[in-house]
């Protein structure tokens, strides 16, 4: 591990406020301040290595614009900021993960010190476990893959 604060174990328990139920929610929460400008698709197509990119290198440039478009000129969000982008931006992955013991330790320590900053490693980080706790990587992981 990185030693990085979202990849260390921590020994803290959380109460989170529980928000309503995901059978409830119609759509993902807007964001504070979502940045205006140069849309993420045609960023993307103004990059020439990119241009007969994979797919999933094209998945990872997507997510570092979109860091991009919210950090600061030091290249950093606050624990706020990315928490706000996070449950905009990512919000399928994360709905309905409210009553997990680690989707929470991960919001906590967002709540807490919500001034500090993140660089975009641990945004990253942040991501993929995300990711990998949410019910729509299995719903990704049964999807057909051929005819």
């Amino acid at each position: 591990m990185c030693g990085c604060r979202a990849s260390v174990p921590s020994t803290k328990q959380y109460s989170v406020s529980q928000p309503a139920p995901a059978s409830t929610k119609q759509g993902p929460p807007a964001a504070a301040a979502m940045p205006k400008g140069v849309p993420i698709a045609k960023q993307l197509a103004s990059i020439k290595a990119l241009r007969k990119g994979s797919d999933l290198e094209k998945a990872f440039a997507t997510a570092a614009l979109v860091y991009n478009n919210y950090a600061d000129p030091e290249s950093k969000l606050s624990k706020a900021e990315t928490k706000s982008l996070l449950q905009s931006q990512f919000w399928h992955f994360i709905q309905g993960q409210e009553n997990k013991p680690k989707y929470q330790e991960i919001i906590s320590s967002l709540d807490e010190e919500s001034e500090n900053k993140i660089n975009f490693e641990d945004f990253m980080i942040l991501l993929v476990s995300l990711t990998l706790m949410s019910d729509l990587l299995q719903e990704i992981k049964n999807v057909k893959t051929t005819k």
